[in-house]
Order: structure tokens, then C-alpha cells, then sequence
């Protein structure tokens, strides 16, 4: 069982297994159309058409959102900020752009110090990011300091990935608000909920005057046929989207449960998986759940997660198995 890469463990829905098998020899030869998967992306979230950009996997968002505000770079090695612990790929795509990244601390409950998030920037800050719901722990921050954030760090760019956001239900994401600040970006996937992590199918949503550069900078057709064709149907499935949700919150229940009754620290979680404190043996949890057919991410490298691993919370039946692994694992060696 693959749960350590906050994937959808069911895959995506059976509509888009029938819209991908009508795609034929023409679509491969073909470059694609993107007109329905904007449209359909616009007005899933509510705003103009101009207001999104699809690119290939949100990773390609984050990468030409740094490449859009580091082209103006003056003579210092521009910068980016964000928090630590986090996801990885905003430091790999500001080293591979030639920038350096400052990182805040997060605190033993991941809690989101705005003011230190601010303190942190300088005269060679050109985009911050930030993850709502919080990878790995899950937490999930409230909107409106993100908001004042965005506020006080103007024109200097605030890019919230909302990867989980269909889990917390959750999202910044208004018109109105990228109209009164047109420095926030927001990154949204449809790896996760919707279940095309294999067809690499991300968002970026802003005012216009924000989506513009990085426009310039993601390349034609970046977004493969499959992927757009695969878009418009996921969005219209809503009720296959909103079981798998149930299916993540059921699951972060069962795994609650199951590590308060083994006397595991966690954290409450927003998202599709939990962080979880097994100890100094960590090496070996993990490694014991692998030779069960259970993989699970091992995050104790990363600040504030010494002794954590990260288990997806996915399909209901998989979890009931990985939390009844776990505990066979951490019982024999007691």
C-alpha cells in the first residue's frame, strides 16, 4: 500500500477511466485544446477564466512562479521565504533558479507565526510560501492572517499552496480578494482529491496582473491531452470527490483513535494523512511496516519531526490495515 505520497489510494474516478479510454490516436498526435479544462477549472473555484493557469502538476506552478518573479533580479541573489518543516519542492525550485531560500521555524504544534514569516524578509525577498492545510502535519491555519499577510508583505508575492485544501474545505480563493490583493497566488492540484497524480494536473489562480509573467514562462502545451481531457470530467464528478474526502476524514479518525490508544503523539489534521511521533525507532516502524506491504514516509529528518513518520489517510480499508500493522509492530517491540 503506497501511503507515503499523499496520493488518492482509489484513484481517480470511474468517469475519468471512460473519458481517458475514448482518447485515440488523434488526441496523441494532436496538440491539445485547454478551453474546457480552464473553463471548467473557472468556475469550479468561482472566478473569470482569467484568473487561472493550468500547468502541469502544481509543481510546475511553484517552479514558474519563482522563475516569473526572479527574472527582474538586480544585482543579489534573489530570495524566497517559507517555513520549516515543509514541503521540499519550494527550495529545490528556488536553488535550481539560482536563489537561496530563508526558512522560519516552525514551533512543536506547527503553529504559523505571521509576524516571524514577515520579519523574515529583505530587500532580495520576491515570493513567500506557505501550505494551508500545513504538509506534514496537516494543520490547518486560518484564512484571515493569511490574508493580512499577503497585506503587509505587498508587492512582494504570498503563494499559498492549497494542495489538501478539499479536505479542510477551506480556501482563499475569491475574486474580490485577489482584486484587493494582487500579490496572493494560490497553487491548487488535482493529484490529490480528485485522484490524476499520474496525469500531472495542477493550478495557479490569481488576479491577472499576477498570472501574467508566470504565463510567459510555463511553456505551450505543457499540459499533456490526457490531463485535459481528464480535468472537465474530475471537476464534474463532485460526488466521487466528496466520498474520497469522507474517506480521508473517516480514516484520521481510525488513525487518531488507534495512536491515542498506543500512546503516539499527533497532530490534528486538516489533510489527506497524518504526521505521527513513533518514537527513536523510527527507522525500524518503518521499515517493519514495508516488509507488511505498508509504505509510510519517514519525516524525522526534518525540523520539529524527530521520531515522525507520515501515513496517508486514504480509503478506510487501508487504513483499518496500516493501523492494525502499526500497532502489531510497536507491541512486539515493547
Amino acid at each position: 500500500m503506497r501511503l507515503h505520497l499523499n496520493e488518492n489510494t482509489a484513484g481517480c474516478s470511474p468517469a475519468v477511466s471512460e473519458a481517458l479510454r475514448a482518447l485515440g490516436r488523434a488526441d496523441a498526435g494532436f496538440y491539445p485544446d485547454y478551453d474546457a479544462a480552464n473553463a471548467a477549472v473557472a468556475r469550479h473555484f468561482d472566478v473569470p477564466a482569467d484568473h487561472v493557469l493550468l500547468t502541469n502538476g502544481l509543481d510546475e506552478g511553484i517552479l514558474a512562479s519563482i522563475g516569473a518573479a526572479f527574472r527582474h533580479r538586480g544585482g543579489a541573489v534573489p530570495e524566497t521565504v517559507g517555513v520549516a518543516p515543509a514541503f521540499d519542492m519550494y527550495e529545490v525550485c528556488t536553488t535550481a533558479l539560482g536563489g537561496r531560500m530563508r526558512d522560519v521555524l516552525l514551533n512543536a504544534d506547527f503553529d504559523l507565526d505571521v509576524e516571524a514569516v514577515a520579519s523574515a524578509l529583505t530587500s532580495a525577498t520576491r515570493i513567500v510560501f506557505l501550505t494551508n492545510p500545513h504538509n506534514p502535519s496537516g494543520r490547518a491555519y486560518r484564512l484571515e492572517p493569511l490574508r493580512a499577510l499577503a497585506r503587509r508583505i505587498a508587492p512582494v508575492q504570498l503563494f499559498v499552496d492549497e494542495a489538501y485544501a478539499d479536505f479542510s474545505g477551506e480556501s482563499l480563493i475569491d475574486q474580490r480578494i485577489f482584486a484587493e490583493l494582487p500579490n496572493l497566488i494560490v497553487g491548487r492540484t488535482f493529484s490529490k482529491s480528485f485522484g490524476l497524480a499520474g496525469l500531472r494536473a495542477g493550478a495557479v489562480i490569481a488576479a491577472p496582473a499576477a498570472l501574467d509573467p508566470i504565463r510567459r514562462v510555463v511553456p505551450p502545451y505543457s499540459l499533456n491531452a490526457w490531463a485535459a481531457a481528464a480535468i472537465p470530467v474530475a471537476i464534474a464528478d463532485q460526488a466521487y470527490r466528496d466520498w474520497y474526502c469522507a474517506q480521508a476524514a473517516e480514516s484520521r479518525a481510525i488513525l487518531s483513535e488507534v495512536c491515542s490508544r498506543l500512546g503516539l503523539r499527533t497532530w490534528p489534521s486538516a489533510a489527506n494523512f497524518m504526521l505521527v511521533n513513533v518514537g527513536p525507532e523510527v527507522a525500524r516502524v518503518v521499515a517493519a511496516l514495508a516488509q507488511r506491504g505498508i509504505r509510510v514516509r519517514d519525516r524525522s529528518p526534518e525540523h520539529g519531526c524527530a521520531g515522525c513518520i507520515r501515513i496517508t489517510a486514504g480509503l478506510v480499508d487501508d487504513t483499518r490495515r496500516a493501523a492494525a500493522a502499526l500497532e502489531e509492530v510497536l507491541c512486539a517491540a515493547r
